[in-house]
């Protein structure tokens, strides 16, 4: 069985099926899938320490030891509650994810212990794993994929930790903290906790956009947006300056090259929400932009034709292949892209 969408997640996640005795969890965003991993095995046993209930493995274990995986399975509650068996994938070995594929379907059919739950928490995991294919087609588990979240799931995530805290942010100032949020979980999660404390847990105070400028500082990051953002509006010498800026602040070039990929698909987004009917504020609010920037990012959607769009992001491709290939002068293969850009943004009269 496949669960993807986020409602169907979240109540399987809240009310675990008692038939589901296999569960594979999966995705790029690893703070994600161990969250939501973490999420499930506690509904099955209180104490993820308990040493007669719980057992915990690697891929290491499971290479070190063929019969490691099976043994666990197979092992039965000395305390009489449900036993979990929990494997953590960190690699995406082709023998390892076939061995853990073949130890899932025969617990899935009864073949171990059919009290215990099998826990899987792996990386991406591709359409020709053995292991996702298992999870998704076997009755008794669930596969369940962890994509990036979108731009209104880390609103929401936001709103509701700091609601915890008993401390919240203005609606601007909740756009402009999820803009500059990374897409780990892991790393949001530790985002959002140093913003509560900034706000002072429990005082029940609203923070304001000029007020979270306080908190959120000047990043390198923050840098390279800006530089991405001068140079698809033609402003050669501000993107050139903010971009210089970021590298002497400890930013690397391949994360500059991402800063204009991502501009470009924010682009390529509004527009494609606005062809479909959205109204301005809503389609840049979907695309994750700063209230404040809305009306210059605007402006830029309505002169980058698509053809415009796709070049640079084939340049952009080619460029992080160079940055990344040794030897290379990649601050300056980064800093050149964006002038690059610049210059087709002036020739399209922006």
């Amino acid at each position: 069985m496949i669960l993807s969408k986020r409602p169907e997640v979240e109540r399987f996640l809240a009310s675990p099926d008692p038939a589901v005795r296999a569960v594979v969890i999966h995705g790029k965003d690893r703070g994600g899938v161990g969250e939501r991993g973490l999420a499930l095995c506690l509904k099955i046993v209180p104490d993820l320490n308990d040493p007669f209930d719980v057992t915990l493995l690697t891929d290491s274990d499971v290479e070190a030891d063929g019969a490691a995986l099976d043994d666990a399975l197979s092992a039965q509650s000395m305390t009489g509650g449900r036993r979990l068996v929990r494997l953590r994938l960190s690699t995406d070995k082709a023998s390892t994810d076939k061995a853990v594929a073949a130890a899932l379907k025969t617990h899935a059919d009864g073949g171990f212990n059919p009290d215990a739950m099998f826990v899987v928490e792996a990386g991406a995991l591709g359409r020709d794993s053995a292991l996702r294919k298992a999870a998704e087609t076997a009755k008794t588990a669930v596969g369940i994929a962890c994509y990036e979240d979108e731009v209104g799931d880390v609103a929401r995530m936001v709103r509701e930790a700091l609601a915890k805290d008993r401390v919240g942010l203005t609606s601007d100032a909740l756009a402009q903290f999820t803009a500059r949020m990374p897409r780990e979980r892991g790393l949001m999660r530790q985002e959002i906790e140093r913003l509560a404390l900034f706000i002072g847990p429990g005082s029940d105070r609203t923070l304001g956009s000029d007020e979270l400028e306080q908190h959120l500082g000047v990043e390198p990051d923050a840098s390279l947006f800006e530089a991405a953002l001068q140079a698809f509006g033609g402003r050669a010498a501000q993107a050139q300056a903010n971009v210089r800026r970021a590298f002497a602040e400890g930013e690397s070039p391949v994360a500059a090259v991402r800063a204009v990929s991502g501009h470009l698909n924010r682009l390529r987004k509004i527009r494609a929400l606005t062809d479909n009917g959205a109204g301005p504020k809503e389609a840049t609010k979907a695309a994750g932009v700063f209230w404040k920037q809305e009306a210059e990012v605007l402006r830029q959607m309505r002169s980058w034709r698509h053809e415009d769009l796709s070049q640079v992001l084939d340049n952009a491709i080619e460029c992080e292949k160079a940055c990344k290939t040794a030897g290379s002068p990649d601050a300056l293969l980064a800093e050149r892209l964006l002038l690059e850009v610049a210059g087709r943004a002036r020739r399209l009269g922006l």
